[in-house]
């Protein structure tokens, strides 16, 4: 599966990534989302970390991926502060 990445993420990967992965998929055939599809994907349990260590990685299918990512996308724009639209206060001139 081709992967249209506009993230640094694909250039953190460590040069063995190939056989991580591969180690990953060996280990865990069935994704341990959903218990049902096959792995296609070797997911990093915490988002957005670079920890390609096999214990931080796990086997997943490709639609449970979709769901975890977009789930962990909503939670992070959630939790980034947003600028409100009015602007703050300001000093009454005659006050200075």
């Amino acid at each position: 599966m081709a992967h249209n990445w506009s993230s640094a993420r694909k250039r953190r990967l460590p040069p063995n990534w190939r056989q991580l992965r591969q180690q990953v998929l060996r280990r865990d055939p069935t994704c341990v989302l959903c218990r049902v599809r096959q792995s296609t994907i070797a997911d990093h349990v915490r988002a957005m970390t670079d920890d390609h260590r096999l214990e931080a990685l796990q086997g997943v299918c490709d639609p449970c991926h979709r769901q975890k990512t977009a789930r962990e996308g909503a939670a992070a724009r959630a939790a980034a502060v947003q600028p409100g639209r009015r602007r703050p206060p300001e000093s009454h001139p005659g006050l200075l």
